[in-house]
């Protein structure tokens, strides 16, 4: 009778921990889209500081960060103070250390950060005009991460609740 109730506990909490695992990729992926749709704004931030505030790199950094917050925010501040001290570091150097450095709790996938290492590599250098094109072409490219994740964000919170709750389910059929 004790080892019925050891089994069935067993079963349980397989399948309760595989659900949550696919509980928790849903919320990754929602997770991500958020994340995407903050950059997208603090790149606009960025845009207006550059373009209409015509501010110099460092304090349109700066400004970006200090009204966005957050992790990004905090990503935008510590290129902005690198930038201010006498390291005379390129900009392109000092942003891809401190993309980086992000935490891993910033949902950003290995491409969007490469898409965003690519926004700095010509941001430091060019005329406001280039500059202004560059975080254009880059708004374009989230505008497509975005759609790409708003249209499939049912479909892939469904196939990952679902596969969590069905791989616990088998792996408990196999287990007994």
């Amino acid at each position: 009778m004790d080892n019925t109730w050891l089994r069935i506990l067993g079963a349980l909490l397989v399948i309760i921990s595989c659900s949550g695992l696919g509980f928790f990729m849903a919320a990754q992926w929602n997770e991500h889209l958020k994340t995407v749709e903050k950059l997208r704004k603090m790149i606009f931030l960025l845009k207006g500081e550059i373009v209409y505030a015509n501010s110099p790199l460092t304090e349109a950094f700066e400004q970006a960060g200090r009204k966005a917050g957050g992790e990004i925010g905090v990503l935008f501040e510590h290129v902005s103070e690198r930038l201010s001290s006498q390291q005379r570091e390129s900009f392109y150097t000092v942003w891809q250390e401190e993309i980086d450095k992000l935490p891993r709790e910033v949902c950003l996938s290995k491409e969007d950060k490469q898409n965003l290492k690519g926004l700095g590599e010509h941001l430091g250098y060019l005329d406001m005009d280039m500059q202004e094109r560059n975080i254009l072409l880059y708004l374009e490219q989230l505008d497509l991460t975005i759609g790409y994740l708003r249209k499939h964000k049912q479909e892939k919170s469904r196939l990952y609740t679902s596969l969590g709750i069905m791989g616990g389910l088998f792996l408990t059929i196999v287990m007994y």
